[in-house]
């Protein structure tokens, strides 16, 4: 029996670049940085100043006040992006079948801005000033919570935590869901607010993060030789998905079927990559076999493409493992303009790989000025450019060697 299939039918983003996806895509494509100083706390004592933040963004365009003075920012960000999403697939009406719809929304993180302040709160000020909206203010499933409630949808609820491959696992297992019966239509995806001083500060001691604080435009800089790390950045990215025939019958748009989703796992390190790329590999190996699609067929790979010296040599490793050695896959990596969003990463970077199939113009890797010698594909360097394809993929690699790819393809 045929598995059913499952298209694209709304997306929302937030983003260090643009506060819509169309916003953050037309950006994009200019090459826009929206990395700069970190304006959260003050960063005098600490080595790393810069960070990818959202600017301008107003939570009252979508919830009260008192709602989101309740909640940490990452939740106020997810929600926003869901509502987005849901607008766009024409769903904010509601739905005549709440208990065929669900939500699966992670975050890497979750609430760690809420809890430093908290944990401030209790020591300076004792438990009694302690907020009671503290606990659902900072769990990572008060995204999918918040819009099963908002919407009334019933179906499966959860939120899938992977690391920096949350959004992709959202988006993958949401999928499944409706594959295989559990629902019709899932909204999924991924959000973080944790540019916070201890996620800072804890990411500096591992030599994680770049600190070219003099440059914060051109500190995120994926397979040039002169990277030294990645860039902390914050943003939601949520889509929503369909059962393909369930969204012709309502004569909803279609962006992009989603037609494989790829996992793996390192076994190798917490945080490090196997430097042979072959976990990264795997995945996508993985993806093209669920897509049913050979390595040819794939015109486009948004790929995780983090800045940092080991990583971006094992991803590269691995899509040679995968694509061949001479392969003409055209790459890049969007993190180089609005840095690392860690949970969100994978559902941002999903969105921009549909636009990029939907509009069939690729979005640059900037600051690719010297490319590190054992970095050698074609990572669309500086400049857009238009390209004629019919499948992308999207790569996410996490802490504990957690690896996810999709694969989207144009009806």
């Amino acid at each position: 029996m045929d598995r059913k299939r499952v298209v694209v039918t709304g997306m929302g983003m937030i983003s260090p670049i643009g506060n819509d996806v169309h916003e953050s895509w037309k950006a994009s494509l200019s090459g826009k940085s929206g990395v700069k100083l970190n304006e959260a706390f003050d960063t005098e004592n600490f080595a790393v100043k810069i960070c990818g933040q959202i600017s301008n963004f107003d939570a009252s365009k979508y919830m009260s006040a008192k709602e989101a003075r309740r909640i940490d920012p990452f939740i106020q960000l997810g929600i926003s992006a869901a509502k987005q999403a849901i607008e766009d697939a024409g769903l904010s009406e509601g739905v005549k079948d709440p208990e065929r719809v669900g939500v699966a929304v992670g975050s890497g993180i979750g609430g760690i801005g809420t809890i430093e302040e908290t944990h401030s709160v209790l020591v300076n000020s004792g438990p009694r000033r302690v907020s009671p909206f503290f606990i659902p203010g900072v769990v990572i499933n008060m995204i999918s919570g918040a819009i099963s409630i908002e919407y009334g949808f019933t179906g499966p609820n959860f939120a899938v935590v992977t690391a920096c491959t949350t959004g992709t696992h959202n988006i993958g297992f949401g999928a499944r869901m409706i594959q295989n019966g559990d629902a019709d239509a899932m909204v999924v995806g991924g959000a973080e607010a944790a540019t916070s001083p201890i996620t800072v500060a804890g990411f500096n001691s591992m030599k994680a993060l770049s600190t070219r604080n003099e440059d914060p435009a051109g500190a995120s800089r994926p397979w040039d030789r002169n990277r030294d790390g990645f860039v902390l950045g914050e943003g939601a990215g949520v889509l929503v998905l369909e059962e393909l025939d369930r969204a012709k019958k309502r004569g909803a748009k279609v962006y992009a079927e989603l037609t494989g989703f790829g996992m793996s796992a390192d076994a190798f390190h917490i945080t490090g990559p196997a430097e042979s790329g072959e976990g990264g590999a795997a995945a996508m190996k993985n993806a093209l076999s669920d897509a049913r699609l050979n390595p040819d067929q794939i015109g486009y790979l948004n790929a995780h493409g983090t800045s940092t010296p080991l990583g971006d040599i094992a991803e590269t490793k691995g899509v040679k493992q995968v694509f061949g050695a001479d392969t003409n896959l055209r790459i890049s990596s969007t993190k180089s303009m609005i840095g690392h969003l860690l949970g969100a990463a994978g559902s941002v970077e999903a969105i921009m790989t549909i636009m990029a199939l939907d509009q069939q113009v690729l979005p640059p890797t900037i600051n690719l000025d010297e490319p590190d010698e054992e970095c050698d594909l074609d990572y669309v360097p500086n400049v857009a450019r238009d390209h004629v394809f019919t499948s992308a993929a999207s790569n996410s690699f996490g802490f504990g060697g957690t690896n996810g790819t999709l694969i989207f393809t144009s009806l």
